[in-house]
């Protein structure tokens, strides 16, 4: 009896923690989407990103609150901040930084790019060339930038948001595989409807709406959040379903190539973490179904692009072909 008592204690205090992860998150949603209106799921989206360890990729066309969303989560979470405009002239160093002569003391000191932030948003990545796109793998990969010759840890957390126009438009490089690979996360965040443009309309600006955002969450909380969705519960029927659809993207003839132990390892991150965010320390399938489409569309590939082949179309067969009981 005392056993069952001490139980009952330990699940309710293991209940509380993850309501108060739940109740965080909601917090955070309500003061991000004062800025970037009817655009929630997105926002939850982005979180489990940043809460994940991960980067976010967003492609949408200009002008769809990319930039928005980036400085509006800066601001709730309390994360140094800054923008990096990519354009065909940019070099690596304008993003890592640079050693200038100082006369006064007769030696080099480092001058730190701005990458050197919490929360980096790069923004037109795919306006660059792929040598200066190639600059921000190390230190998305690795917390670290090695300049001439040393290595530099990059503060904690360390986020980038990297946005990108569809690649039909003029002046745009592709991100290669390896690049697209280092997101854990792409998302679109498309129109807004049409509540939400009414709302947009009868404000002066949208940055009126950004300043009005508040800080919702310590450096430490979100440290915090890392931490405890590493340690979220995935069972072994859990596990055999993921396996399941990692299999199926590499046994399938419509697949160029199947996922890379990196894009399984981020379907279940991504999904302990959807799972805490809902206030639950055990993951279940509506967690991994949920957050699949952006975590691995942009890792598939078509083998063809015959009978509309796509991402997206890929990974819908995967949500409708893989049993989750086997």
């Amino acid at each position: 009896m005392f056993s069952l008592n001490l139980d009952k204690k330990a699940d309710s205090r293991a209940h509380l923690v993850e309501n108060k992860f739940s109740l965080q998150v909601q917090a955070t949603v309500n003061e991000v989407g004062k800025a970037l209106l009817g655009k929630n799921h997105q926002i939850r989206l982005a979180l489990c990103c940043l809460f994940s360890g991960g980067h976010l990729l967003i492609e949408d066309l200009p002008g769809m609150g990319k930039t928005t969303l980036a400085y509006a989560l800066a601001k709730a979470l309390h994360l140094n901040y800054n923008r990096i405009q990519f354009t065909s002239d940019l070099l690596p160093a304008d993003i890592l930084g640079i050693s200038i002569f100082d006369q006064t003391t007769a030696k080099f000191s480092f001058h730190p790019g701005p990458i050197f932030s919490q929360l980096v948003l790069a923004d037109e990545i795919n306006r660059t060339t792929p040598k200066t796109q190639s600059a921000l793998l190390e230190a998305m990969e690795e917390r670290q930038v090695s300049v001439e010759g040393e290595t530099r840890s990059l503060p904690d957390p360390f986020f980038v948001i990297a946005t990108q126009n569809p690649s039909t438009l003029a002046g745009t490089y592709p991100l290669p595989e390896s690049q697209l690979d280092r997101f854990l996360m792409r998302l679109r965040l498309g129109y807004p409807d049409q509540r939400a443009e009414r709302e947009l309309l009868e404000m002066n600006t949208e940055r009126d709406k950004v300043k009005e955002v508040q800080q919702c969450l310590s450096n430490d909380a979100v440290l915090e959040f890392r931490r405890k969705s590493a340690e979220v519960n995935a069972s072994d029927a859990l596990l055999d379903y993921v396996q399941r659809l990692i299999a199926f993207t590499r046994g399938k003839e419509e697949f160029h190539f199947g996922l890379s132990p990196r894009g399984s390892l981020a379907i279940m991150r991504a999904s302990k973490t959807w799972a805490l965010m809902c206030g639950r320390n055990h993951v279940v399938p509506e967690d991994v179904q949920t957050i699949l489409p952006n975590v691995v569309e942009h890792r598939l590939r078509a083998t063809s692009d015959e009978d509309g082949h796509t991402g997206a179309s890929l990974v819908q067969r995967l949500l409708n072909e893989v049993d989750v009981i086997e």
